[in-house]
């Protein structure tokens, strides 16, 4: 008797077919989120967010961290991430915790950097004790992903082995996926990229000079970016994350992505087509696991709008934009 045997194909098992981090960073408020506050990013098919408690420095060479303060605002502490977490869940919204820092002024924390040795092991301490608390509430809320820490190249330049160490002493507190979100022309020097899940990166990469570039123009730009991501990704066999992807809705949107002191007078098409370009083309690459937008905000009927030229897509033409590709991948 002949046998026959029947193959089975599930292609819904393949790696095309793997669900998107369709991802919104959730910015916090001074007061308590509310269903009503989620439900705008259900509408626009998120399946992610990012929430993020700060931290404070004064300056670039200060050693002090102050978090989970009463004086911040509510949803930057403990209590506000536990009942935030908590709400989108019910949602089925995955959740990013992640921590980072803010220093006033126009301080950048990728220019951190200790005057003594002294200095560098307090600022490791504080970072660390930091970044712990919340890798425990991470666990805690059965948040899906945790980011270690947020552009900061010149502390993990100087102080690799400080931060291979902090990761694990992360692994043994967090079960889940972690990242790091590394500025976008910085993210190939990160020393402990083999200790992650993903590859972060923070994607303000300049593009285009023109006033209002083309949809075309945008991705022609993309090519050689995307053929070193691509190249990062197989040499550590790890996905390419956006931690932050976006762009204001200005004149010269692309010139300088991340800059927001520039000319700031309103143009929809520029952010229009530069969201399409990067969705057109990052989305479908099996190498690439997903973003998170910058930024989104709890108020959503009074965010953004038409005299709005900041990242919010909220209230403009892009929200639909962000609506169809999300709903696609």
């Amino acid at each position: 008797m002949k046998k026959t045997f029947i193959v089975l194909l599930f292609i819904g098992f393949s790696t095309n077919a793997q669900k998107k981090i369709n991802g919104i960073s959730f910015v916090a408020s001074d007061r308590e989120v509310t269903i009503d506050a989620i439900e705008p990013l259900i509408t626009i098919n998120a399946n992610w967010v990012t929430l993020m408690p700060f931290a404070f420095m004064k300056t670039e060479s200060d050693h002090l961290l102050i978090f989970n303060s009463e004086r911040q605002w509510i949803n930057e502490r403990k209590e506000g991430i536990e009942k935030t977490t908590k709400m989108f869940k019910q949602k089925n919204i995955k959740i990013m915790l992640k921590p980072q820092i803010w220093i006033p002024k126009g301080g950048f924390t990728g220019r951190i950097k200790m005057k003594s040795e002294k200095e560098w092991k307090a600022l490791e301490d504080n970072y660390e004790n930091y970044i712990l608390f919340y890798a425990k509430i991470a666990q805690t809320t059965k948040c899906e992903l945790f980011c270690v820490g947020t552009e900061m190249n010149s502390f993990v330049i100087a102080r690799p082995k400080y931060w291979i160490n902090m990761i694990s002493k992360i692994k043994k507190i967090y079960k889940g996926k972690i990242t790091y979100a590394e500025n976008w022309d910085t993210y190939k020097s990160v020393p402990f990229i083999a200790s992650l899940d993903y590859i972060g990166i923070d994607a303000y990469f300049p593009l285009d000079t023109g006033k209002t570039p083309t949809i075309k123009s945008l991705e022609t730009s993309w090519q050689p970016l995307k053929k070193e991501m691509r190249l990062l990704s197989k040499k550590y066999n790890k996905k390419i994350l956006f931690t932050e992807y976006g762009y204001q809705s200005k004149d010269f949107a692309t010139l300088e992505p991340w800059d927001h002191s520039k000319s700031r007078t309103v143009n929809f098409k520029g952010q229009e087509n530069a969201l399409i370009a990067i969705f057109n083309q990052f989305w479908k690459e099996d190498w690439f696991a997903g973003g998170f937008l910058w930024k989104w905000y709890d108020n959503h009927n009074e965010a953004g709008g038409s005299g709005d030229s900041d990242y919010t897509v909220q209230n403009k033409p892009s929200e639909k934009i962000v609506k169809n590709y999300y709903s696609k991948n």
